[in-house]
């Protein structure tokens, strides 16, 4: 069973208890990574945690979920009501295909630049899109106060499917050891639109 499988995970989860640049871990993790700590960390139950990433998170039916991880879906809707937990084969195999419908849905995506900065830098932006060649770019505003904010906004960015970022020269240079897609920073020689068709160039 799950419960009696914890000694064997424990090891995984202290692997990834730690901080970059003073961010906790847990605003660094994907989907599977998070449901994984929340039970062997947390002590928290599967069942609601893996209601909520189908439904609300990946969009998911119970019965497309079991074609894609080949579990029966009698046994996936025993463990959502709570009627059993899985024995550790089938957890390794629902944390595999979380991860990847979590990176297939990732690519099916509109593909968007973050623009992660201050209210009044963000008021000068005067597009929602940019365009490099056939390339079509959303513009999303991550509006943000302090340099925390700043590198969480970015990290949360990256997970929402940002294609690439474009940030203030102060936090740009641990954004780009948080994240791993392309980041262009606004200079004050630049504009904020110079900046988002550098970074797209990036990344076609």
């Amino acid at each position: 069973m799950l419960k009696k499988s914890k000694p064997i995970l424990t090891a995984w989860v202290k692997k990834h208890e730690r901080y970059k640049c003073g961010i906790p871990f847990l605003y660094l993790m994907d989907l599977a990574d998070g449901i994984v700590t929340e039970i062997f960390k947390h002590d928290k139950e599967l069942a609601p945690l893996l209601t909520s990433i189908l439904k609300q998170k990946l969009g998911i039916s119970i019965g497309e979920f079991s074609k894609k991880s080949g579990i029966p879906a009698s046994t996936l809707y025993k463990i959502i009501s709570g009627e059993r937990d899985p024995n550790l084969r089938t957890f390794r195999r629902i944390v595999f295909t979380i991860k990847e419908l979590e990176s297939g849905h990732a690519e099916t995506e509109k593909k968007f630049i973050a623009i992660v900065c201050s209210r009044g830098c963000l008021d000068e932006l005067e597009k929602a899109t940019t365009k490099v060649g056939t390339d079509i770019f959303d513009l999303k505003e991550y509006a943000v106060t302090s340099m925390e904010e700043a590198i969480i906004a970015a990290i949360n960015a990256e997970r929402d499917g940002a294609s690439a970022l474009v940030c203030a020269p102060i936090v740009s240079s641990t954004v780009e050891k948080v994240v791993s897609i392309p980041v262009a920073t606004i200079r004050p020689i630049s504009s904020v639109a110079r900046a988002i068709e550098l970074v797209a160039k990036k990344v076609t």
